[in-house]
């Protein structure tokens, strides 16, 4: 599956602080936002 780049508008000190979570949980960021969008199309399809 191909992957697609995209800019997103966030709130500074929000991304500041997940980005360091992230970083601190050895979790990838571009994916746990992924996983987010794809439990949210799951959650309307129900």
């Amino acid at each position: 599956m191909s992957k697609k780049k995209v800019t997103l508008s966030i709130e500074s000190s929000v991304y500041d602080r997940y980005r360091k979570h992230c970083e601190e949980n050895a979790i990838m960021l571009s994916k746990k936002i992924e996983l987010f969008m794809k439990k949210e199309m799951e959650k309307n399809e129900e």
